[in-house]
């Protein structure tokens, strides 16, 4: 995937008052120099303010009615609810905030109201209902008795819903964080910390945190009906804040703290004594120990998401983290974990998808970049908008093409004003943005092009009438350039912030305990990420992950040792989502943040980024230019059709060109023979150049074209071959046969399995069998489809790999110089 330009900032060294590295140290019971360093670098230059930061104990949280009359006006509601017997649902959302919300709204309501009978909870479907009140849910709920919905994480802006439920006799109490209307909705009362200043210590609560301070002003107002502590809430609500991103400050830190260590206490009974033991299923899927925010941000906080994003409907995921029954949340756990395992496979796939997209693009005239595709899984679209976003330095925004479905009977309004004819097509996906970038306004600003949006600042979901894309992509796109105006230059640019210089020997336990001070980290106060120069990797190896079954996912990580000369021995590190080609050789710079492996028992670093020392960029001979190492052979290739190295001169070759040719094959030569579908196979192929300091040769043959239904014959009759002979062939021996790339084969065995073969993988060796004879007649619509989507996916392999064929050789320089010189700018 094309990367942006990269920008290091090291933060300045600041010697704080010895004063200050004392009241450290008496947290710290160590040197505790770093960790001083680092909390007056942040802003943290008061004994007072020391001590609420570093000890929950001594900080003194607001009360749950600073929210004022809005407050007293659900308490209000509540009791009379409570004394009427009333039935009440819990309206949730389905990513890790809002299932935590609901939880705790389900624990803590459920002291006051009988579960199941005058409680219920309601979570919408991520794929069907997307996030918020709707009509057809209060409709159900409705008919279901219920007087009175509690909401979490949702409702603040669905003033169209809420009168909707008021029609049928329905009270709303919304809690939420998310951005309010100019107007007051006609509910009974919310409780949104937007209603606050900014600068006061409730301002930066999540859903879930909103909830809980509901839940602690009715367990202060009717004292004598809970059986469970109000504490036994805290482990959730530690969860859903972390998970959330939100600014871990004021209130939301002390929260985290607190639940962190409640989770903990959890931890240490045995599964038939713990309060969640669903909580403890999910951290040894993951293998976690749970005492870092890390715990819950790479572990817990994903599987919750990935679940709604696999299967739509997460309700099951409160039942996971409230339920004491041991074999029904180990069940639960186990489901969750294969649905994370799915997610990553699935946005492995998107990624790649969307990469080959972006080499389409020029980049340079982009200042949004909106990629769609057909049959794009919705779920993971937003992870990997923002992985794009993160890695080009532009808002994205992935949508995925689909049918429209059948308008629901009583969402009069939305079928009125909102969604467009039951027939036309739609597309939904998700837009994430960077550097500071607005991007809910952008988007908002095309209200009228759009079928549905929502989000925030950074991130936001939408939907659109196909026909719409193209003249949304150019608006919003000339938006943003009117918006930037001379600063374009923020765009296409990542900012990679470090806040510390240290060496590899000062890696490991002491360095690890006191960054570990500063926990719990996120927005706000961020991860300590920390700068090692002048070092290099060693033992370098890619591995991929494997979910609960053991099942290989196509999600790589890789595995190293990172050395400098301040120690004689590496330390271990891992690096998610990179193979090890692009670890630059020899000395580089490298950005990590510490960590501890609970599962082997180890301090390791994760690698943030990595760039190559300047020195390492000068790996010719000193009369060899930037324009001569990239030699074009193509022509030469096509004309004489010979193994270079290897074939023997014979009677009747041109001697003289192949003379020419012998005498430039030397040490110094790496040959690139088959055609590349993509700019980063090249670049991998420059890498490998500039590690063994050779030229590189670009001599491939041009592409066959190989009509892509002949490519689709050929492959159906190799898997009747396989599938009548018993025989296996590896993903290379197929690829070869057919002329075609890992992800379009990938995709042409899926199609295979739609039409009655069984496609298994063991040990790299593919085993097909099934349905040998294969009839026309029972293709069906479906079938027709994903026929077509491989076919399509063959064509524009075909496109690009002619395209690199014929692509000048100035183009291909400039391109990769640009790519691998720009980020030692």
């Amino acid at each position: 995937m094309p990367e942006q330009q990269i920008h290091w900032q090291i933060q300045p060294k600041i010697e704080p008052p010895e004063w200050f590295v004392q009241a450290v140290r008496q947290y710290a019971e160590l040197p505790g120099n770093y960790a001083a360093q680092l909390l007056w670098q942040r802003g943290i230059r008061d004994a007072e303010h020391l001590a609420g930061f570093l000890k929950p104990q001594l900080y003194k949280p607001a009360s749950p009615f600073e929210f004022g009359q809005e407050m007293h006006w659900a308490i209000e509601r509540l009791r009379q609810a409570i004394n009427a017997v009333e039935i009440v649902a819990i309206w949730g959302d389905f990513d890790a905030d809002g299932i935590t919300s609901t939880a705790v709204l389900w624990d803590g309501l459920g002291q006051f109201f009988a579960q199941n009978i005058n409680l219920l909870y309601y979570v919408p479907n991520r794929l069907t209902e997307s996030h918020g009140l709707n009509f057809q849910g209060i409709a159900d709920l409705a008919e279901r008795g219920v007087k009175l919905i509690v909401t979490c994480d949702t409702g603040s802006t669905n003033l169209s819903e809420i009168e909707y439920a008021r029609e049928l006799g329905i009270d709303i109490i919304v809690t939420d964080h998310h951005t309010l209307l100019p107007e007051r909705p006609p509910v009974t009362a919310i409780i949104n910390p937007r209603n606050l200043s900014p600068s006061h210590q409730l301002f930066n609560l999540s859903g879930v945190a909103v909830a809980y301070k509901l839940i602690e002003a009715l367990y202060q107002t009717l004292p004598d009906i809970p059986k469970q502590p109000l504490e036994d809430l805290l482990g959730l609500v530690a969860i859903g804040l972390i998970a959330d991103l939100v600014n871990l400050k004021g209130d939301c830190r002390y929260l985290a703290q607190l639940g962190i260590e409640k989770l903990q206490e959890d931890l240490q009974n045995p599964p038939k004594l713990r309060r969640r033991p669903g909580v403890g299923n999910l951290l040894e899927f993951c293998k976690k120990s749970g005492d870092r925010p890390t715990d819950i941000s790479f572990g817990i906080g994903p599987r919750i998401n990935a679940v709604s994003r696999i299967q739509g409907d997460a309700s099951f995921c409160v039942e996971l983290l409230t339920s004491r029954e041991i074999d029904r949340v180990e069940k639960l756990a186990r489901e969750t974990e294969l649905a994370n395992a799915r997610r990553k496979s699935l946005q492995k796939d998107v990624e790649q998808q969307a990469a080959q997209k972006l080499a389409q693009l020029d980049l340079s005239t982009t200042s949004i970049i909106v990629l769609t595709e057909m049959g794009w899984p919705v779920g993971v679209l937003g992870l990997v908008a923002g992985q794009v976003a993160q890695q080009t330095g532009l808002p994205t925004i992935l949508l995925s093409l689909e049918e429209a479905e059948e308008n629901i009977e009583n969402d009069r309004e939305i079928s009125q004003s909102k969604i467009p004819n039951a027939k036309s097509k739609i597309a939904r996906g998700s837009a994430r943005s960077v550097n500071q970038i607005d991007l809910y306004q952008l988007v908002k600003a095309q209200a009228h092009l759009l079928d549905r949006f929502g989000g925030h600042p950074l991130a936001a979901g939408l939907s659109i009438p196909v026909e719409n894309i193209p003249l949304f992509t150019e608006a919003i796109n000339q938006q943003l350039r009117q918006q930037i105006g001379g600063e374009e230059g923020k765009l296409g640019t990542r900012i990679i912030s470090a806040d510390l210089v240290v060496t590899v020997a000062d890696l490991g336990i002491n360095l690890f305990r006191e960054l570990k001070l500063l926990e719990p980290c996120g927005m706000g106060n961020s991860v300590p990420q920390l700068v090692i120069q002048d070092c290099w990797f060693e033992n370098i190896k890619n591995r991929n992950i494997q979910d609960a079954t053991g099942k290989k996912v196509q999600y790589i990580k890789t595995e190293f040792q990172i050395c400098d000369r301040s120690a004689q021995i590496g330390f271990p590190g891992v690096w998610w989502g990179h193979y090890k080609d692009e670890i630059p050789p020899g000395q580089c710079d490298a950005v990590v943040e510490l960590d501890f492996n609970t599962y082997n028992k180890r301090y390791e670093v994760r690698l943030i980024a990595v760039r190559s020392r300047q020195s390492n960029l000068t790996l010719f001979s000193p009369d060899l230019s930037q324009t001569e190492w990239i030699l074009d052979w193509r022509n030469k290739a096509d004309e004489l059709q010979i193994d270079y190295l290897n074939l023997p001169i014979e009677e009747g070759m041109i001697k003289s060109e192949i003379s020419n040719l012998k005498s430039q094959i030397n040490e110094k030569t790496l040959i690139v023979r088959e055609c590349p579908s993509h700019w980063d196979d090249l670049q991998l192929w420059f890498r490998r150049a500039l590690q063994a300091k050779q030229q590189l040769a670009i001599a491939y043959p041009p592409p066959p074209q190989i009509p892509p239904s002949q490519v689709w014959q050929n492959l159906v009759g190799i898997a009747k071959y396989l599938s009548r002979t018993g025989k296996t062939a590896t993903q290379a021996q197929l690829q070869q046969k057919l002329g075609i790339g890992d992800t379009t084969l990938l995709l042409g065995l899926q199609t295979l399995t739609k039409i009655g073969f069984e496609v298994k993988n063991g040990d790299g060796n593919f085993k097909i069998t099934g349905n040998t004879e294969l009839e026309a007649s029972s293709l069906a619509g479906e079938i027709y489809s994903a026929i077509a989507q491989f076919l399509a996916a063959v064509r524009e392999e075909q496109f690009r790999r002619q395209y690199f064929y014929e692509v000048p050789l100035d183009i291909i320089r400039s391109v990769v110089n640009q790519n691998t010189f720009f980020q030692n700018d």
